[in-house]
């Protein structure tokens, strides 16, 4: 209890208001450094996660997948295991490729955790038995992956009747010019490969001439080099003397001598030499137009937008200085687009939202009063842009929304301040400066412990671990940066303001003063609307304005003083009735436990109306994904052919006169092709960007939500997977969209885990068999993420033949390899570029089994010198194999993963759940195979652990606060009480009106609520101990003893009444700060004072993003602002009673 009613002052308002001048000066300053960071953060779609994860990437051509997992994975696996600080570790094992990824606890850097795993890696490969290649040891790489150097930024597209050497040349120069930018990790070229100088052997020719491998490339090694020979000193000079034996054409090679036994044989007797792009691995088409596509990737923390503007800039300047006219040059897939609609459309919802809240102070405190509080909405948000910019932070759609949730919330302190300083001057008639002292005195400590409790509340949540956690960390961040802002403002600022200026009566303008106005403001503005851009917009809010003080004049004052003098004083009036009610007799058990019945009724609501349950808001794509792919081994010719066709079918699915409007498709903004390599899914294909000729993919990047007429994105792949469902024999498709969050993996997502691959495979696809049959709705089509399919030759080697005519497995592998393969053997130099020349067979005997079989071994026999010729196919013998497509392993065990993705417009859960009902009838895994579901649904529960750990965790921080506040149990546990309650009024919203509850959001929204209902409630109790300690000075009652029970129930309903107005103003502004992005409806404020067209629309990714976490804050702030004016009021006089009781059975 208070134990004085004494009006006290805080010593740093006080500070603040005797040092008016340093006030203004700090003001300046952090509105100068706000606006200076919020113009130079980067501007990012989602914030950049960077994952405490190390991988080992190792290459070793030649290898299948077992090979890699024998010779690779397993010994650094096992080494590697017993690192500290580990997590944990998983692996994949590729043809000529593996990758280990080693994820660490957060007590350790990324830097410290990569030097561990280097010094494991460097005591592996220094044992004597680690494989070599090329005579040199296998070396595994660890390096760091962010995500966001992963995601192309931008695709640019270059067509045109130009021969393929000639368009890379130009493709090659502008990814030159890119990639010398900063803000650029790197510029991949797809659809086109680079050139080789290849010698193509004829088989015939060299059996017939007696000619090795050998013999031709050290011909070539020895015959393509220029050497320095010295330096030679003559005539008072020194020159250098150089053997110039480099080809300047790849022509010059077939004059190379190759032997003069028997005569002279030249290179081109054996062998034709062509200048070539290397074998094709990769096709890329624009709008179903062949074309190279440059794929452009940023560096980790730089600008996007900014980014993409310099590139623009550098591809119209190498089109008009260097490009033909001939080559046509597209760019697509423009991330930045969306990342500027985005942040544009958070930005109009901040605006949005001050107007409501600036409109709503006006009626509520009139328009002068309104500004001291609108004040601190502005001023907080440059604030925290400082702090932000000064963190390091982006400007992206984690922290925009955080400025958007702290809108109404960092007025609410502003609110308190003011109203408390207006009612003391209208009151109880002080001056400004003594108002604005004994004001904050009395509401100081409140208003700090209610935003400590609101920032309690999300304390939990910068502890998120994971991925998710690292995304979502910033909304907590930066909403407790906003709300510590606008308590610094509300303190310092609007108490030195409110001293200065503040009045009890609005100043009335005068009509000449009025008329004064319009003609400067006005007619200035007039003049600025006939200009173009920012300068037309200055006009056309000068003359907005003019037009908004005439306005003021006439109407809007006089509706305002109505409200005021009114309505508001008829509202008090009603409200203290009802509070006077709430407080006699039985009444405050019916309210409390009435409310307390809502709460339980709520979950029954809840129960019967079965909303659906989702882990991220269900999207609207922006991007589309339909993902190709045959059998391991299909050739990329075929995939390619296959490609081609499916494009047609999806061309006209997007080409429906619905989504045309004359020539133009307002749906799509691009479609990008690529086969081969580039055309993986990263949910599946974690190994990196290697070969892949069975695979194929289409990206259809979205027009600006806005752009759509109103049409589902999502229903457009929905009538895509219908086209493509079951059309092509042996092929899988699938679409997909892009992901609401961070990867989470598939929804349907089981990891079977044993030793026995073969075992674990055939498991699989018997499950995937047995799960097809079950016909489960909405899965889109059950996959395995391996395979063993692979086709391939075993060879066989005869040892005892082999070794009775002298030739080796190693000469045998070696033959077969350079006759396939190939095999370097030098350089050749052009125009600044260096191009391996690779020596071979031709292609009819490199795709002919037989002639591969039949070719000669040829080398010179140690024992007698002479020179023997060993038909391959006399030492070996040949049978067709499998392999696996990839080995997996987590926790050193290895897995096979089963997994699809679910059909657009069902629910993924409930598909989940149907899943695991039709797996209790599948008996096809023994004992040794341990099977789990993982992916979205693993992710799901273990974040809806945390969030509920982290609810625990919030209420036991602000119930610790409002202890040392009170000094009593009793008033933190009636407020930890309207926190519960409040609930009632966010499940019964999500019931009535059919809303998901979406696992992240509403649970994130929940934890938002419990901090910004207790402001309210710690400031109304707090009021209201101050009243009762002035009515016992009143009657001489000691501080020690309890005022009477009629008198106390007064003192409640009097704190309750004088608590009306700001209550409700805080609870209206959260509010209306929420509305604009909880209904989704979007103004474009800079077209609307530019160019006089709003371009209204209603939805957009950002409320199917945020909306649910809204309309939670929105449903739980509505009821609990009844809770707080009634149902708090009733738990204190019931706790005052009680405690009255005891006091009298104690003195009795």
């Amino acid at each position: 209890m208070k134990k004085s009613s004494e009006l006290k002052e805080f010593s740093l308002s006080s500070w603040a208001i005797d040092h008016s001048t340093v006030i203004y000066v700090v003001i300046s300053l952090f509105f100068l450094l706000g606006v200076s960071s919020y113009m130079n953060m980067p501007r990012e779609n989602y914030p950049e996660i960077n994952t405490n994860e190390v991988f080992i990437s190792s290459v070793f051509p030649g290898n299948t997948a077992e090979d890699m997992e024998r010779l690779i994975t397993d010994p650094l696996e096992e080494e590697l295991k017993g690192v500290s600080n580990l997590v944990k570790i998983t692996s994949t094992s590729l043809e000529n490729f593996s990758l280990i990824t080693i994820e660490f606890d957060e007590s350790i850097t990324k830097e410290s955790a990569k030097i561990k795993v280097q010094d494991k890696i460097d005591g592996v490969t220094s044992s004597a038995d680690w494989p070599t290649f090329n005579n040199a040891k296998v070396d595994p790489s660890a390096f760091e992956f962010s995500i966001s150097e992963e995601m192309a930024i931008l695709n640019i597209g270059l067509s045109g009747d130009v021969p393929t050497e000639e368009m890379k040349f130009y493709a090659e120069l502008l990814q030159d010019k890119i990639e010398q930018m900063s803000e650029i990790k790197e510029v991949e070229l797809r659809g086109v490969q680079d050139f080789e100088v290849e010698v193509s052997l004829d088989l015939v020719k060299m059996n017939a001439a007696t000619v090795s491998f050998d013999d031709v490339i050290n011909a070539i090694a020895r015959g393509n080099s220029t050497v320095s020979a010295g330096n030679i000193r003559g005539d008072g000079l020194q020159r250098n003397i150089r053997v110039l034996g480099e080809i300047e054409s790849p022509e010059e090679l077939e004059d190379f001598v190759i032997k003069t036994q028997n005569g002279t044989l030249y290179l081109g007797d054996v062998a034709t030499v062509s200048f070539k792009e290397k074998e094709k691995n990769s096709y890329a088409r624009l709008d179903s137009k062949s074309a190279m596509v440059l794929d452009v990737k940023k560096r980790s923390g730089k600008n996007l937008i900014l980014s993409v503007e310099k590139i623009r800039n550098i591809v119209d300047e190498v089109i008009t200085n260097d490009f033909p006219s001939t080559i046509e040059v597209d760019i697509s897939n423009d991330q930045s687009n969306t990342t500027k609609n985005i942040v544009s459309d958070l930005a109009n919802n901040i605006i949005f939202g001050v107007i409501l809240v600036i409109t709503v102070l006006m009626f509520f405190l009139g328009f002068r009063n309104a500004l001291f509080v609108g004040f601190a909405i502005p001023m907080s948000m440059f604030m925290s842009f400082m702090i932000l910019g000064f963190l390091g932070q982006t400007i992206n759609t984690m922290v925009l929304f955080g400025l958007i949730m702290g809108l109404g919330m960092l007025v609410d302190n502003g609110i308190v301040v003011v109203e408390n300083a207006y009612r003391l001057m209208e009151k109880e008639g002080m001056t400004a400066v003594e108002a604005a002292k004994k004001g904050i005195g009395e509401i100081a400590y409140p208003i700090i412990i209610s935003t400590a409790t609101t920032i309690a509340a999300f304390v939990p949540l910068g502890f998120w671990p994971g991925t998710i956690g690292k995304f979502m960390v910033f909304f907590p961040i930066t909403l407790s940066i906003v709300l510590g802002s606008s308590l610094i403002v509300a303190i310092f600022f609007n108490s030195m303001l409110v001293s200065k200026f503040m009045e009890i009566e609005d100043r009335e303008i005068s009509q000449k003063s009025l008329w004064r106005l319009t003609f400067i403001l006005g007619g200035l503005g007039l003049l600025l609307i006939f200009n173009t851009g920012i300068i037309r917009g200055i006009g056309t809010i000068m003359l907005f304005t003019t037009i908004l003080f005439w306005a003021y004049k006439f109407f809007i004052k006089k509706w305002a003083v109505y409200f005021q003098n009114v309505l508001l004083v008829s509202l008090e009036r009603r409200y203290t009735k009802i509070l006077r009610f709430a407080l006699t007799g039985i009444m405050p058990y019916v309210f409390l436990f009435s409310t307390i019945g809502l709460l339980f009724s709520s979950f029954i609501i809840l129960g019967i109306a079965s909303p659906k349950v989702e882990f991220f808001p269900e999207n609207q794509p922006q991007q589309i994904f339909v993902y190709m792919e045959y059998p391991e081994g299909t050739s990329i010719n075929k995939t390619n052919a296959t490609a081609k066709l499916i494009e047609v079918e999806i061309k006209e699915v997007i080409s429906q006169e619905k989504y045309m409007e004359g020539e133009t498709n307002f749906m799509i903004d691009s479609n990008v092709s690529v086969v081969g390599a580039g055309a993986r899914n990263p949910e599946t294909d974690k190994g990196g960007d290697q070969d892949m000729p069975h695979k194929a993919k289409v990206t259809l990047t979205m027009s600006e939500f806005k752009l759509r007429n109103g049409l589902s994105s999502e229903q457009l792949r929905t009538e895509i997977q219908e086209k493509l469902q079951y059309r092509y024999a042996g092929l899988s498709i699938s679409v997909e969209k892009e992901a609401a969050g961070p990867p989470v993996g598939y929804p349907v997502n089981i990891e079977l885990k044993g030793e026995d691959y073969d075992e674990l495979i055939t498991i699989a696809e018997q499950l995937k068999a047995y799960l097809g049959k079950e016909n489960i709705l909405g899965v889109e089509e059950i996959k395995i993420d391996v395979n063993k399919s692979k086709p391939g030759l075993a060879i066989n080697i005869d040892r005892k033949k082999a070794g009775s005519l002298g030739v080796s497995g190693g000469q045998i592998g070696q033959q077969l390899r350079r006759s396939l393969f190939g095999e370097k053997s030098g350089i050749y130099k052009k125009d600044g570029e260096d191009y391996d020349i690779n020596v071979r067979f031709d292609e009819q005997y490199r795709l002919n089994t037989a002639a591969l079989l039949d070719q000669f071994i040829v080398f010179r026999d140690q024992a007698s010198g002479k020179i023997k010729e060993v038909p391959i196919s006399a030492i070996v013998d040949m049978e067709n194999s499998v392999s696996f497509s990839a080995i997996k392993h987590k926790e050193l065990r290895r897995v096979v993963t089963v997994y699809s993705a679910v059909l657009a417009g069902y629910n993924a859960n409930e598909v989940v759940d149907h899943v695991k009902e039709s797996m209790i009838g599948f008996d096809g895994i023994p004992s040794d195979v341990d099977y789990e579901f993982t992916g979205e649904v693993a992710e799901q529960e273990a974040n809806m652990n945390f969030l509920l750990g982290a609810l625990a965790t919030a209420l036991g921080l602000i119930v610790f606060l409002l202890v040392l506040q009170f000094n009593s149990i009793s008033n933190p546990l009636i407020i930890l009480l309207s926190i519960f309650l409040s609930f009632t009024g966010v499940l019964y919203g999500i019931s009535l009106f059919g809303m998901p509850f979406v696992i992240m959001m509403t649970m994130m929204g929940i934890i938002s609520l419990s901090g910004i209902v207790v402001n309210n409630g710690v400031v109304l109790i707090d009021y209201t101990q101050l009243l009762i300690a002035r009515k016992k000075e009143e009657l001489g009652i000691p501080f020690e003893q309890m005022l009477p029970r009629i008198e106390a129930r007064e003192a409640i309903v009097l704190g309750g009444a004088a608590r009306l107005r700001p209550v409700l103003l805080t609870a209206i502004t959260t509010i209306l700060g929420l509305i604009p992005l909880a209904t989704g409806l979007n103004i474009d404020f800079s077209s609307l004072v530019i160019n006089w067209d709003p371009n209204i629309y209603i939805g957009g990714d950002n409320v199917i993003f945020w909306g649910p976490l809204a309309w939670t804050v929105i449903f739980g702030l509505t009821f609990a602002t009844f809770l707080t004016l009634v149902i708090v009021p009733a738990c204190f006089y019931l706790v005052y009673r009680l405690k009255l009781k005891i006091k009298a059975l104690r003195g009795s």
